[in-house]
């Protein structure tokens, strides 16, 4: 139950000197395997605390991250037809139950799987993300209730309060390799740690904040997560009363106490949209 901390390698971002819009292109380039972009990525020593048998110290509400122990019923996830029709309603109800939210809605998922050397070039070779981020903006955000509900309800939700959150979960094996680490939104400076960053699809845009290095940033993670656990994220809250945690910088990492033996990760992500009736 003690906590330890680790000493680790994030990788920040840093805006484009000139001055122009941030962008990243979702697809690598083919010739390079490596994604376009404008803005630098640099590392930076930071301490990160296992949180292990304290995880009740951080809520949604107040760090903006939430572990819990919910073992799901489907375990397979191999293919998205599955997991859409098994995997899918009970992360609603999962979600719902944590919240106390009356419609939440998953509008994608991700599976990750780590392997070395090879590229992360497409929508089903998807990889741990290395750097510091957070999934939307306020303006994505709101995109996204326009864009993946009927435009006779969109107007309506969004005079409520709605969230997007990540429910996160290894697959397989325990997460040793390659975890997930969050931080504390307690510790962030929204006005100067946050910049807008586009992300460029074939077919569309949308929008996610790079985060700067700021040494005042605690960093959590729950060492050597199993299937059975999970961890909600939240990327957006419109409840902007000055108290509530709205998001979640957060990435992958390479832990140095990982178990040499240690199986690559896998992991799936579901992204939900968030609705209450206040």
């Amino acid at each position: 139950m003690s906590s330890e901390t680790v000493k680790a390698n994030l990788i920040y971002f840093t805006p484009p000197e000139d001055g122009a819009r941030a962008f990243t292109h979702i697809n690598a380039d083919p010739l390079t395997g490596e994604r376009i972009r404008n803005g630098k990525y640099e590392p930076h020593d930071v301490q990160i605390e296992n949180i292990r048998g304290k995880e009740g110290d951080y809520t949604l509400d107040t760090a903006g991250f939430h572990f819990g122990n919910s073992p799901s019923s489907y375990t397979t996830f191999a293919n998205d037809e599955e997991i859409e029709k098994f995997y899918y309603p009970e992360s609603i109800e999962l979600v719902k139950k944590l919240t106390g939210a009356s419609q939440a809605v998953v509008f994608d998922h991700t599976i990750r799987r780590r392997r070395p050397g090879e590229a992360d070039d497409g929508p089903d070779r998807r990889q741990p993300v290395p750097q510091v981020h957070v999934d939307q903006t306020n303006q994505s955000s709101v995109a996204r209730v326009h864009r993946h509900l009927p435009a006779s309800e969109a107007p309506q939700l969004l005079k409520r309060r709605f969230q997007i959150i990540n429910l996160w979960r290894p697959i397989n094996r325990p997460a040793y390799d390659w975890p997930l680490t969050l931080c504390d939104f307690r510790s962030i400076d929204r006005k100067n740690d946050l910049h807008p960053v586009a992300l460029i699809y074939p077919e569309r845009e949308g929008e996610t904040f790079g985060v700067k290095y700021n040494p005042n940033h605690k960093w959590k993670y729950v060492k050597g997560m199993t299937p059975d656990e999970f961890v909600l994220i939240k990327c957006f809250d419109s409840q902007e009363d000055g108290k509530t945690a709205i998001l979640t910088p957060h990435t992958a990492f390479d832990d140095p106490s990982t178990p040499p033996d240690a199986p690559l990760r896998q992991s799936i992500e579901l992204r939900l949209l968030v609705f209450y009736d206040y």
